[in-house]
């Protein structure tokens, strides 16, 4: 029995033993590496071509650490870190253009409404490959951030590459971005809520849109559109409470980390503030992060019909970790996951019916002979003094510029909504 004990004894001193050498080991690594970068460090420092500040070469290297993670990472120095705050109340001065690294140029994940970009044509998608004839290559997602915003009423000029098209320059004249995340309105007989971006106070806006289309519309109210579309996201906590709005109970989302004791699960509360009504979401590829947590988490419990196309699968989580003194970083931390444990990250939201958006003209058809074209023909006793051909081209004329730009999307969640309401009045009778 003593000779059992002294040879477990030697086994858990061996495996201390080695669980310590491999600690030294990882710890005399890490002081390598570290040295490492002293020495580049100090290497460039003192022969570079050009006399570089220290403050500069460390917050390079410290944003070159997080970009190289992924597309999300980033180190905020001081100024970027207060603007980052200020844009999250909703006001700050730029383009007005949410957009992401991709292969390194800018891509452009969604215009925000009545911005100066937004009037100006840029579209989700578009790859950004210089600033004012600078090539973005080479700078990480902070630095070209920092380069598009700049003091009210000057100019930049973008090159913009976009799909089928040759590369183009777009001038766009910086402006003061006031974000006003939700509008709203009545299509008829259906409410229309139309959520740009997930500020602090875009619930609150929500609740609000919804009680005035209630006093708007009346009890007669068919159904509801949540317009997601061209929405890059932003806060989780309102993407939370605008999901919660809607739903009477359940997960609306939830975050796995690296450690698994870190998960969190975020719930719905009692009280669905559109009482049942039905819900169509309009998503496309400019729907990121916030608006598809939205988006999947009412998908899932089947409160809400998603229409439009494939959102744009950003899945991750960035926690914002202030430095004391020195700005902070945004830090992707964790996944989330839909109620029914999807992950949309790369792979993003898909709707329950693609509607692509589309374009309505009339086809022009060759005009027969009718009676009035007839040798001899009656004339009609009740006939203004207008012939018919003017008469029905003057109508044409004024109806084509009162009518405003023709959305195929949510003309076809309008219909859906209208369709619903009459096979739930036909059932109920």
């Amino acid at each position: 029995m003593r000779v059992r004990l002294l040879a477990v004894c030697a086994a858990l001193c061996l495996m201390i033993v080695s669980v310590v050498a491999g600690a030294q080991s990882n710890i005399s690594e890490t002081y390598r590496q570290l040295n490492l970068f002293g020495d580049v460090f100090e290497r460039v420092r003192s022969d570079y071509v050009e006399e570089v500040g220290d403050e500069e070469l460390i917050e390079s290297a410290i944003n070159g650490m997080l970009t190289s993670l992924d597309p999300h990472s980033s180190y905020l120095n001081a100024k970027s870190f207060r603007d980052m705050q200020v844009q999250t109340r909703g006001e700050f001065s730029g383009l007005g253009i949410e957009v992401t690294m991709e292969r390194g140029l800018v891509k452009v994940v969604s215009p925000i409404d009545d911005t100066p970009a937004y009037r100006s044509g840029v579209k989700p998608g578009d790859l950004i490959s210089h600033l004012d004839s600078e090539s973005v290559q080479g700078l990480s997602l902070a630095e070209a951030v920092e380069r598009m915003r700049g003091p009210v009423n000057t100019d930049l000029v973008l090159t913009i590459r976009r799909a089928g098209r040759e590369p183009f320059d777009v001038t766009i004249t910086r402006a003061v971005i006031k974000i006003q995340s939700v509008r709203s309105r009545a299509e008829g007989d259906v409410g229309y809520i139309r959520i740009t971006s997930f500020s602090e106070q875009t619930a609150t806006g929500v609740a609000r849109a919804m009680n005035n289309l209630r006093n708007q519309i009346g009890e007669g109210i068919k159904g509801l559109i949540l317009d997601l579309r061209n929405n890059p996201g932003g806060l989780l906590e309102q993407s939370v409470k605008v999901a919660d709005t809607f739903l009477e109970r359940g997960e609306v989302v939830s975050t796995r980390s690296r450690k698994p004791d870190e998960a969190q699960r975020f719930n719905s509360k009692p009280g669905d503030l559109a009482d049942g009504i039905p819900i169509v979401i309009l998503i496309n590829g400019g729907s990121a992060s916030a608006s598809e947590i939205v988006a999947g988490a009412l998908q899932d419990h089947r409160r809400a019909i998603v229409m439009g196309t494939r959102s744009f699968g950003k899945g991750s989580v960035q926690t914002i970790i202030p430095l004391a003194g020195h700005g902070a970083i945004r830090l992707t931390t964790a996944h989330y996951y839909t109620p029914s444990g999807r992950s949309i990250q790369a792979t993003g939201i898909t709707p329950d019916i693609i509607v692509k958006q589309a374009r309505i003209e009339p086809v022009e058809q060759a005009r027969g002979q009718r009676e009035r074209d007839l040798r001899g023909a009656l004339a009609n006793p009740n006939a203004s003094t207008a012939k018919p051909d003017d008469a029905d081209k003057e109508k044409k004329d004024q109806t084509a510029s009162k009518s405003p730009p023709y959305d195929y999307q949510l003309a076809r969640a309008v219909d859906l909504l209208r369709g619903l309401a009459l096979y739930r009045a036909q059932n109920d009778n």
